[in-house]
């Protein structure tokens, strides 16, 4: 099995993060709340699989690395890999992480380097991501009392996976304005949507996270033998 060398390092990670999202969002398939919905995180989830498989493809064979590596394996963020739970939690997901991915993919593309045609290229489909996730927070939480509940809930339950969004990159130095940009971002969102940054004891430091590290929460292990068995159980099959 390819093995990644520490020059592949940092496109193996941002490559684990479009893949697991892409994998979480296509849950929803048969699920959205509504047609028009249904479209939507579908060509979210593709964009964010075409990111994967270019970025997979630099760090080696892009199926091996997708279906035969072990959950430790994986460097992706813990927070693109918590479950669905109800549309708001999706939506607080959506709009923590493509903020992030924003900012961090514009600076990479800057910066310049073997990733930054690739960030360039996907920084039009991330304005989109970040978007869509930015109307419907503002929708649920500037809309009914239980649509704003379920908003804030979202938010308040992910937040502890927000820290990891400001550890050290492998070959990477982060902008030094990252955090500060991402929150500045996020809160404007969260105040035009009458919803606020988490608040109280539980909320009030953020948790470092060890995703990129390969260490994972309890639901990635079953997400990943559900988007693995396919392959696993029919090796070398073509269609």
């Amino acid at each position: 099995m390819t093995t990644a060398a520490p020059s592949t390092a940092l496109a193996l990670a941002l490559g684990d993060d479009a893949l697991v999202l892409s994998h979480r969002l296509g849950e929803w398939a048969g699920h959205a709340p509504v047609l028009e919905e249904e479209v939507a995180l579908a060509n979210i989830a593709l964009d964010l699989l075409g990111q994967a498989r270019v970025l997979l493809s630099l760090a080696g064979d892009e199926d091996e690395l997708a279906y035969l590596r072990e959950e430790r394996a994986f460097r992706n963020l813990q927070l693109v890999e918590q479950p669905n739970g109800d549309f708001a939690h999706t939506i607080a997901r959506q709009l923590y992480f493509s903020t992030y991915q924003e900012l961090l993919y514009a600076h990479l593309a800057q910066e310049g380097g073997p990733l930054a045609p690739l960030a360039a290229k996907a920084l039009k489909e991330i304005a989109y991501h970040r978007d869509h996730a930015e109307q419907w927070t503002l929708r649920l939480g500037d809309g009914t009392p239980e649509s704003r509940t379920r908003m804030q809930r979202g938010l308040d339950a992910l937040w502890k996976y927000t820290g990891e969004l400001f550890a050290p990159l492998p070959e990477m130095d982060l902008p030094a304005t990252l955090r500060d940009d991402w929150t500045a971002r996020v809160t404007d969102v969260l105040t035009r949507a009458t919803l606020h940054l988490p608040q109280g004891p539980r909320q009030a430091a953020w948790a470092a996270g060890a995703g990129r590290q390969g260490i994972h929460t309890e639901p990635f292990g079953r997400m990943l033998a559900e988007m693995q068995h396919l392959h696993r159980s029919h090796p070398g099959a073509t269609w």
